[in-house]
């Protein structure tokens, strides 16, 4: 290989290694404040919740910093086939991970509005299903990391427990606020945070159908016809 030529896949290889690492931080800020939301509503720190929605700015400025690098690869590298599809990948991830940014920050935003006195007991129930989806959203990004295929569908899966677990939150907290009507206004605010989470999971599986077409290069649609 000539030197301009190996110049050259150094460079795209440290484009591409900057850019999986950014995808790396995006997720991790994204799962941090998923955690944090959730922290924040059990224990009715509106502190906590405030230091979310303030960093929900990282991640937005992160997402900027991927569409420009995209760019600059794609313009410079013009990178083919597989390379390409992890750029392009890479690029709609971005867009996804911020959007979960965006929800962890919009349950972060219903903490003072359900903080008071006395906590209401589904606030309890409601940590698991976070849980679940910060954990689904840590393993799509290793998933793409690794571009593991086979990962990236086992979180598909994953998403049908979520939404299963949404449907048992939702008649738990209807349930509570028949029962508990002074309770009607934090109950409400408790079913937004849960949709929040079940939308996170959605968001999660459409980062694992992203990372399997990069990966392999077919739609994970397709394999499933093939079954």
């Amino acid at each position: 290989m000539a030197a301009g030529q190996q110049h050259t896949v150094k460079a795209f290889d440290e484009d591409i290694g900057r850019l999986r690492g950014l995808i790396s931080q995006m997720g991790g800020l994204a799962e941090h404040a998923i955690e944090g939301a959730m922290r924040a509503l059990q224990r009715g720190d509106l502190d906590l919740a405030l230091e979310v929605r303030t960093a929900d700015r990282k991640i937005d400025a992160i997402e900027a910093e991927v569409e420009r690098l995209v760019v600059r690869i794609i313009a410079l590298r013009a990178p083919m086939a597989n390379d390409l599809r992890e750029v392009v990948a890479a690029l709609k991830i971005a867009a996804v991970v911020e959007r979960i940014g965006d929800y962890a920050k919009n349950i972060a935003k219903r903490v003072p509005l359900i903080e008071g006195e006395h906590r209401i007991e589904p606030i309890s129930v409601i940590q698991a299903m976070g849980r679940m989806a910060a954990e689904m959203v840590h393993d799509v990004l290793d998933a793409f990391a690794q571009r593991n295929a086979d990962a990236a569908v086992e979180i598909c899966e994953r998403d049908v427990a979520l939404d299963d677990f949404y449907d048992a939150i939702f008649r738990t907290l209807v349930t509570y606020m028949v029962e508990n009507p002074k309770t009607i206004s934090e109950v409400a605010h408790l079913l937004f945070v849960a949709k929040n989470l079940e939308r996170i999971g959605d968001h999660a599986t459409n980062v694992a159908e992203m990372v399997y077409f990069a990966a392999t290069g077919t739609q994970m649609a397709d394999r499933e016809k093939g079954e």
